[in-house]
């Protein structure tokens, strides 16, 4: 590109020069005899050959010598920055190729030719941080993902074996065990494929006009039994009028999600407490509260991850994909809204949001 930008810029100077001095032969001659006229000097033909070879003279060495010195000062300007934008240029070629082949910690220098390049810099960076953080993600989600495949299949592989060499018998407890950790990898399987679906909005949500606290009271109705048999007390202690635009399955698996990871981190005798809010007249908030296990500070940034656990070995006893949370984070957001985690900490409880926009009427 550099040998090509410089012979572009060579011929422009050498075009621009030609201009100048067809320009200053036609027009010169004619304003030099205008002044001459005008000074009243004679125009002998003597005179007046002798004054246009003065004339053609000076014209020839002043133009001359200024085209050559600006064609020679432009060229040398022209090479340089030439090759600082073939620096420049070859610098994000590299960087890029490098992105190309998995090396995202690559990174492009600023080039210092000004804020559109500055800011092609910053885009590849950017580019190859997002790019790595993806790599990164992908890489710990196969990983977790086998891990919550083997236990399972460990667990079928096992009992099929201790089946055929008479260990077990196929009895009902057998069976028991075969279809429960099916059951497992099939539930696994369907969401993972509803956080893929819902994080890439390709999920078909059937919004319509829905109470936000008819929700909330049907998805309590429907989780009272399991808190009544854990004897984990539930309760909606604030209802308030608004209309959302919901997917009414979706949102109700988003509130059982809650609920039931709520339940799942508060021990017996325990109390979880589900609000309706209108904070502000644009938006609903529903808070689903307990007092169980809480959740420490360093793990609050990671509770919507896929298979992320504050303790893997007891949650996995508990049961469940891992995703849940997740799941619910997409199926929200997926409606225009958001759900956020706190926590004051260990044996403190924890406190999710869901946070809706109102339907507009």
């Amino acid at each position: 590109m550099a040998p090509r930008l410089l012979i572009a810029q060579t011929l422009v100077l050498v075009a621009g020069a030609a201009t100048t001095w067809v320009v200053a032969a036609i027009v010169g001659p004619n304003i030099f005899h205008d002044h001459l006229r005008q000074a009243g000097v004679g125009h002998s033909p003597s005179e007046v050959a002798h004054q246009e070879k003065a004339f053609d003279s000076a014209l020839i060495i002043a133009l001359g010598a200024a085209l050559t010195a600006s064609v020679i000062l432009a060229l040398g300007v022209t090479a340089f920055f030439t090759r600082r934008v073939q620096r420049s240029t070859a610098a994000v070629a590299n960087s890029a190729a490098k992105i190309a082949n998995g090396q995202y910690q690559s990174q492009v220098p600023s080039p210092g030719l000004g804020a559109e390049f500055d800011q092609l810099a910053t885009t590849i960076n950017d580019l190859a941080r997002r790019l790595g953080d993806v790599e990164a993600t992908r890489r710990r989600l196969l990983a977790d993902l086998a891990h919550e495949m083997r236990t399972p299949l460990s667990s079928i592989e096992a009992h099929l074996e201790a089946v055929e060499d008479g260990v077990r018998r196929l009895d009902d407890g057998t069976l028991e065990v075969l279809h429960g950790n099916t059951a497992r990898l099939q539930r696994l399987a369907e969401d993972i494929s509803a956080v893929a679906r819902a994080e890439e909005d390709g999920l078909d949500l059937r919004r319509v006009p829905t109470d936000a606290t008819a929700l909330v009271e049907s998805a309590v109705a429907a989780a009272r039994s399991d808190f009544l048999a854990k004897q984990v007390a539930l309760v909606v202690d604030e209802r308030a009028e608004g209309v959302v635009a919901a997917d009414v399955d979706r949102m109700a698996q988003v509130l059982s999600n809650l609920l039931n990871n709520a339940l799942q981190h508060t021990a017996s005798g325990g109390r979880v407490r589900v609000s309706v809010r209108k904070p502000d007249p644009d938006w609903i908030e529903i808070t689903v509260s307990d007092n169980g296990e809480g959740i420490e500070a360093q793990h609050l940034p990671h509770v919507f991850e896929r298979f992320y656990r504050a303790d893997p070995a007891r949650s996995r006893v508990r049961g469940g994909s891992g995703i849940g949370l997740t799941i619910s984070k997409a199926l929200v957001e997926s409606h225009g809204g958001g759900l956020s985690a706190t926590s004051p900490g260990l044996s403190q409880g924890s406190i999710f949001i869901i946070r809706l926009p109102l339907a507009r009427t």
